[in-house]
Formats: structure tokens, sequence, C-alpha cells
């Protein structure tokens, strides 16, 4: 027997030693990583409600608007600087006025090097001056580093400007304590509480419009799986409608074909073997049909007694919608004729549909349902007139739904519809559903 020696592990880090290391882990990720990488600033967007109205000319140089700012607001910086100097060597003033506009000019390419950089150039700039009465911060360094700290937290997240916030702290009560002693007008105050002020409103700025996109997204989502789940819903309802459908067409061919061998008397052995074979098929499709289109059935889904309506019943409907406070009209067209049943269902859902919508949403109107009977398929269009003025209903806004579901319908025949209003101030359904000619149509 082997005696195993095991390697103590490290003993679990305290609450505290967590919290400091996740603290240096994000300062080295906000201000230390990539600092002076290059982030240029974009330019503004020109399609504002102000933007809009410009000349195309203006309309190009409003998207420069934020660096023509920044700009000013370095040349702003440096008249501070060149305000709070005595008079004295005039290559010091300038070198000192650059160093106010450096900083902020760098914001524009290099915003958290541009914060390093004003952070580094303040005791230069204090030290190297020849007007000692401000400490530690110079009238140029202090207008540049508010600047700096107010355009580089724009640019990133509120947690950043934390940082640069506690650094910039950090510099101020550092040198009043090593320095202060031997100067009487500490600024470290003033520009602590006035940086606060302006990053806190900068942070909440910045939370606020992150929360704004965080839930115009989510309702981006939201709309699409809505529509996504309306979809299916409806290609689950159409699948069902077809299902009984083409499952009471099939039992009837199995029926006909096992029965048809005993209405022939003395049929040759190869036409009951044909029959059979027919019947074989055909009691497999409806096998096969029902394990496939079985599956989309919910589990409280009953099977309507009543066989699937037809354009037959049209006029049932139709007494239905008046009922209900519609005036509608119907016009046929065409030579009346049997079209397969998975035609004739879809074309009666979608003209109950039309209906339905025109129930919804122009409550008042009038409707005409056209049913055309033409060579090579059937053609409808349901359209209604406006809403009368003293409308006593308000329209129902609905779900938005009717019109995928009659989409969905004519899609999945091949055929082709339009929607849309009209120039009466109604609207108009217009759908072709191919059929394909029979052989006694062709003649």
């Amino acid at each position: 027997m082997t005696e195993t020696t095991r390697i103590p592990s490290s003993p679990p880090r305290s609450p505290e030693a967590r919290l400091a290391a996740d603290a240096l882990r994000g300062l080295r990720q906000d201000l230390i990583h990539d600092a002076f990488a290059y982030r240029p600033l974009p330019p503004m967007r020109t399609d504002g409600p102000l933007t809009r109205r410009l000349p195309g000319a203006l309309r190009e140089y409003a998207q420069w608007t934020p660096h023509a700012v920044v700009v000013a607001a370095g040349l702003i910086a440096m008249a501070f600087s060149f305000a709070g100097t005595t008079q004295g060597s005039e290559a010091l003033e300038l070198f000192n006025a650059l160093l106010a506009l450096v900083p902020v000019l760098l914001t524009l390419v290099r915003p958290v090097g541009a914060f390093w950089v004003s952070w580094a150039a303040a005791p230069f700039v204090v030290l190297f001056s020849e007007r000692w009465d401000d400490w530690p911060w110079s009238p140029g360094s202090f207008a540049c580093h508010l600047i700096v700290l107010t355009l580089v937290a724009l640019r990133t997240r509120p947690r950043t400007a934390a940082w640069m916030w506690l650094l910039t702290a950090v510099y101020s009560l550092g040198a009043d304590t090593l320095l202060g002693g031997e100067y009487q007008n500490s600024n470290s105050a003033p520009l602590l509480v006035l940086t606060a002020m302006v990053l806190l409103v900068v942070a909440v700025r910045q939370v606020r419009r992150e929360a704004r996109q965080e839930v115009t997204a989510q309702r981006t989502v939201t709309a699409r799986e809505r529509s996504r789940r309306t979809l299916l819903e409806e290609r689950t309802t159409i699948a069902r409608e077809l299902h009984d459908v083409v499952a009471h067409h099939m039992s009837v061919v199995a029926i006909q074909a096992e029965a048809a061998p005993y209405r022939v008397e003395n049929p040759p052995p190869e036409l009951e073997r044909a029959f059979a074979t027919i019947r074989e098929n055909a009691v497999a499709a409806l096998t096969e049909l029902r394990r496939v289109l079985g599956v989309v059935r919910a589990e409280d889904y009953e099977a309507p007694d009543a066989p699937q309506p037809t354009l037959a019943d049209l006029d049932a409907l139709l007494a239905n919608v008046r009922d209900a406070g519609l005036p509608v009209d119907k016009a046929v067209t065409g030579a009346v004729r049997e079209l397969p049943p998975g035609v004739e269902l879809s074309a009666y859902r979608i003209v109950q549909e039309a209906l339905s919508n025109t129930l919804r949403h122009a409550p008042g109107a009038s409707a005409r349902v056209e049913v055309s009977y033409v060579l090579g398929g059937l053609g409808l269009r349901i359209v209604n007139g406006p809403v009368p003025a003293p409308a006593l209903v308000k329209p129902s806004p609905g779900a938005g739904h009717g019109i995928t579901g009659m989409r969905e319908r004519v899609s999945m025949l091949n055929g082709e519809m339009t929607a849309g209003p009209t120039g009466e101030g109604g609207y108009e359904v217009a759908v072709f559903l191919p059929v394909a000619l029979a052989s006694g149509d062709e003649a």
C-alpha cells in the first residue's frame, strides 16, 4: 500500500481580499489596459429633429459638432491657463497653456490616455509655474482636468468615471498632505466636489441611456418572438384543419378500394391486386399522416363534429356577419365549380378573417366579397369602405395577426395576396389561389 502525499491547497481568500482583487482588476481593465488605444470620436448623426431640417451642405458640417465643442473646450482651458499666470517667461506660459489644451484635444482620439496626460501634467504645471497661489491645481489644470473628466465619462461607462475621480482624489489629497502646509489656498476640495457633481450627472445620463437601449432591444425581441409565435400558431391551426380534410379523403379512398372488387363480377386477379395495393398505400399514407401531422394537435384539441366549411357555406357566414352589424354584399363571377378541399377551406377562412378584421377595425363601414372562378384558380377580393364620421363604436386594435394567418394560407397554396388601404379610406384584401386544371376542364 502506497501512501499519497496531499499538497495543501491555498487557503481561501477573505471577502475583503476578493473585493480588493476585483477592484484592482476593474482598475486595470478600465484605465490601464489599452489606455492609449485609438478610439476616435464618431461623427454625430444628422437624422435628428433639428439637423434633419438643415440644408445638405450644413448637414454635412453639422456631424462634426461634437468635435468643434471639444476644440472650443480646449481653448477655454487654455484661456484659463493664460489668465491664471502672472507676467513672466512667455515660453513657460505657452508651455503651461499647451499642457491645458493637449489633454482636451486628446479626448478626440484616445480618451483614457487623455485622462492620464491631464492627471500627470497637473503637478508639473503647478511646480514649474511662477504663480504659487493655487495648489495643487493651477487654473489651467483645474479647467483642463474638469473638462477631460467630463468628456471621458461621456464616452465610457460609469465605473471608469468612478476610477478617474478616485485617482484625482488620491493626487489631490496626497499633494495636500505632503506639501499643503506650505500653501494657504488649496483647491482640492472645490475640484473634487465639482467633478463629483458633474460625473454623477453624466453617470445618471449614461445609466438612463443604457436602460433605454436595453428596453428598446427587449421590446424588439419581444415583438419578434410574438410574431414568430403567432406564425407558428397560425401554421398549427392550418395543419390541424388540413389534417382533418386529408384524413377524411384518404379514409374514403381506402374504403372504396376495398369495396371495389366486390362490385365487379368475376374481377381478374390483376384488378384485385391493384385495388389491394391502392388500399394498402392509402392506409399507409393515412397512418403516416396521422403520425406526422398528429403532433400539432394540442392535448385539449377535439376534432370538429361537422365537416370543414367550404365556399358553399359563405352565405351562412355573411348572414352571421350581417347580424353582427356589418352590411356586406357578395358577388360571384365565373362558372361555379367544386375546388380541392384545401382551397375551399382556405378561401372560406380568408373571407372569414377579412370580415372579422372589418368588424374590429372599421365598425360601421360596409363590405363587399367578390369570388371569381377563373381559369387556373380562384380569385377573392374583400374590400370595406371607410369608417363613417359619426362612428358610435370605436375601432378595436386587435392583435394584428389576421393578415399573418391569411398570408400563411395563401403561401401554403402557392398563391398571391395583396392587402392595403384603398384610395377611398377603406381596406382591401385581394387573393389568388391557383388550382390545377383537370383533364375534363382542359378539353
